[in-house]
């Protein structure tokens, strides 16, 4: 059976996420030799505005680039959680910053509240880099992707002189999850 994984990461502008959709298309097309699309829209404001980027992966050709039936819903503020919930596939993922995003939707769909933001802060020390968090909860909870192939991508894409940062970040966000899904019964 051919693989497809159809991600959505969403919040407002200056978080990150057209970023975080680039690095993950990156991981996969050119670190882990998958096909991958990604697209982004974010609103006219620089700052603050609605932002969304779109990244299909998959095994076959990918024949439209918009992602329709979403694995992982990534959402860093309640208006993008109210307005992309419903397109989370049944059996889904929905992966939110529990700092944000405060009225948790119902659906047939895996609910996962981390305080993403926060974690940046308090583990990593910036909250800048949140979006790279995100990452390694993403890699973390979908297997999707390698962890290599998403630290690689990330290590090509940051600032320079700031690579020991967001492999810490990355680090940071696996373990998070991990240690999120050690509680769960």
């Amino acid at each position: 059976m051919a693989f497809r994984y159809e991600f959505r990461l969403s919040g407002s502008g200056g978080q990150g996420l057209i970023l975080a959709g680039k690095i993950l298309a990156e991981a996969a097309a050119i670190y882990d030799g998958k096909n991958a699309t990604q697209s982004q829209s974010y609103g006219p404001e620089a700052r603050g505005g609605s932002s969304r980027s779109e990244i299909i992966i998959s095994d076959e050709e990918i024949d439209y680039p918009k992602a329709v039936n979403i694995d992982l819903l990534l959402v860093f503020t309640q208006e993008a959680c109210d307005k992309y919930c419903k397109d989370i596939r049944e059996g889904g993922i929905l992966l939110a910053d529990s700092e944000y995003v405060t009225k948790v939707p119902t659906g047939n769909f895996k609910t996962y509240f981390l305080p993403i933001t926060e974690i940046a802060e308090k583990e990593v020390g910036k909250a800048l880099v949140a979006n790279i968090v995100a990452l390694g909860m993403i890699t973390e909870l979908t297997h999707a992707i390698s962890k290599d192939a998403v630290e690689s991508a990330i290590l090509s894409r940051v600032p320079k002189g700031t690579e020991d940062l967001n492999r810490k970040a990355f680090t940071v966000g696996i373990n998070a999850v991990k240690r999120l899904i050690k509680k769960r019964p």
